[in-house]
This record gives structure tokens, C-alpha cells and sequence, in this order.
């Protein structure tokens, strides 16, 4: 045990190694298990934050780095890096585990994660909380995506990872622009030293060439569907260039029991222990079961 959690591997159905981190409930164990899902080039460091606070509130939390990220396998054909894949690979870690229903937090890719398993299996999605992601993904976002990605050559000091870090994600956290600490923090986050000196990218290149940003995103709304019966949360960047405002709108409209909460100065993607994030979070899980 280290830092709140505990380590372990499972091996997914075609054979891949996947890295999770199980932290358990502090104090009384109160409700469900949260199962945490991070976007597409991020590890479980994405919750190592949040996942403490979750457990405080009485939660096992469950953290998962998909296939080609942090320290699970990189999958040799690259074309199973997709996520319905991914959300088969959380499918068989929630057997592994003998959990048969959680509250899934999923983050961009792992809101698409979350949405597809509701799909699939909705009985094991208790509750969610979808963060800045929806049925509609805008092409600016995909866009910048492809683009923020493109250079994955190594750096050789953890400051320099902080500055690239910074150059990435800067148009999403335009408030922490001269917060030396939060850059290097997300380095931290998202970078990995490689053992021969160098620091590099914590996740296999291969999962960036799967993105088509020129393609139109698919009608994703039939995948709302299940939703109408499950308790969420959606957390949206207030600038947010992957999930517009119009499509949080119609979410809602859909689905008129959504709770709703948007992060001030922020884009794709909060990491959900902002002032505002929390309090709804916290409040959401403090509701249901």
C-alpha cells in the first residue's frame, strides 16, 4: 500500500497486462464502488488527486490505465486501440474484481468508455459522471487534439516536459499560465522517465495515428438513450473546445434530471478537484447508491 492505493495487474481476454490502482474506502465503506476512466492519452495519475477524495467519502475507487498507457501493455496491433475495445477490457477488470454494478467518472475517452458499457450492459453503471464529453464531439476539438499530440519526441529534464506541457494545454487553462508548480505537476502527470535519461510521452504513439480528425464523428445520441435512467453528472469546461454548450444544452433537454456543472477558465479537460467540480461531485456521490 502506497499513498492511499495499492497496485495490481489484470490481464485482459487477448492477453495485455493492464496497470490499476485500488484505493480503498476511508473509514466506513458507504455505497458502491467508483470505477475511474481517463481520457485518450492519459494513465490512472489523471485521478491521483481525485481518487483520495472519492475515498473519503467512503468509496472504493478503482483507477485503470488503459492498454498503451503508463505502465499497462502496449498492444502490438495497433487497431485494437479503440474504445470499444477498451471498455471490454473494463468489462472483464469489473468480473476480475467481482464487481457487479459502479459508479463510473469517465473523462473524454472514458465518457465514450462509460457510454458504451451503459450501452452494453447497463446494469453495471450505477451512476455516472461524464466529464466535458457528450453525444456530440466538436471537430475543433479532435482538431486540437491531433495537433497537441503530433510531437511525442522525448525531452531530457523534467522542466522541459513541464514546458511542453504548458504549450499543450495552455488555451485549456489560460488561468494557470504562470503557475510554474500546476505545469510541472501535469508533467508529472503525463510524462515518464524512461530509464536511459531521457523523459518521454507515457503512452504508445500508435494510439495519436488511430485518429481521424477529418472524419465526422458518428450519431452518437443513441447512446444517451440509457442515460435517462441513470443518475449523472456532467462536468463541462466553461471554454471547452471538444464539448460545446449547445450539446450540454441538449443533453439536458434530453435527459431534464442531469446535474450539470460548468468549471469557470477551463477547458478540455477539468481534472474534476476544481472548486466548483468537486462540490458538485461530492455532492452527486453523496446521492446515490
Amino acid at each position: 500500500m502506497s499513498k492511499g492505493f495499492s497496485d495490481h495487474f489484470f490481464t485482459t481476454a487477448d492477453g495485455l497486462r493492464l496497470h490499476y490502482r485500488d484505493y480503498p474506502a476511508v473509514g466506513e465503506a458507504r455505497g458502491l464502488p467508483v470505477l475511474c476512466l481517463h481520457g485518450l492519452t492519459r494513465n490512472v495519475c489523471d485521478f491521483e488527486d481525485l481518487a483520495p477524495r472519492l475515498a473519503t467519502l467512503g468509496r472504493r475507487v478503482i483507477v485503470a490505465s488503459q492498454r498503451g498507457r503508463g505502465r499497462s501493455d502496449p498492444d502490438p496491433q495497433a487497431e485494437r486501440y479503440q474504445p470499444l475495445t477498451y471498455s471490454g477490457d473494463m468489462i472483464g477488470l469489473l468480473d476480475a474484481l467481482a464487481i457487479e454494478r459502479a459508479v463510473f467518472i469517465g473523462t473524454s475517452m472514458g465518457g465514450l468508455m462509460t457510454m458504451i458499457i451503459a450501452a452494453q450492459q447497463p446494469q453495471k453503471v450505477a451512476a455516472a459522471v461524464l466529464n466535458d464529453i457528450g453525444p456530440e464531439i466538436a471537430k475543433a476539438g479532435l482538431d486540437r487534439i491531433k495537433t497537441n499530440v503530433a510531437s511525442r519526441d522525448p525531452v531530457g529534464t523534467w522542466d522541459e516536459a513541464a514546458a511542453r506541457s504548458r504549450e499543450a494545454n495552455l488555451a485549456a487553462f489560460p488561468a494557470r499560465a504562470d503557475d510554474a508548480e500546476f505545469w510541472l505537476d501535469f508533467a508529472h502527470k503525463t510524462w515518464v522517465e524512461t530509464g536511459d535519461g531521457r523523459i518521454a510521452l507515457a503512452y504508445d504513439g500508435a494510439i495519436v495515428d488511430q485518429i481521424d480528425s477529418s472524419a465526422i464523428p458518428p450519431d452518437m445520441w443513441p447512446f444517451w438513450e440509457p442515460f435517462k435512467s441513470i443518475p449523472t453528472l456532467l462536468v463541462r469546461g466553461a471554454i471547452s473546445d471538444l464539448l460545446s454548450a449547445a450539446t450540454a444544452v441538449e443533453m439536458h433537454r434530453r435527459k431534464p434530471d442531469l446535474d450539470v456543472v460548468e468549471v469557470p477558465e477551463t477547458g478540455h479537460a477539468p481534472f474534476m478537484t476544481e472548486p466548483q467540480a468537486w462540490t458538485a461531485i461530492e455532492d452527486f456521490i453523496q446521492r446515490v447508491d
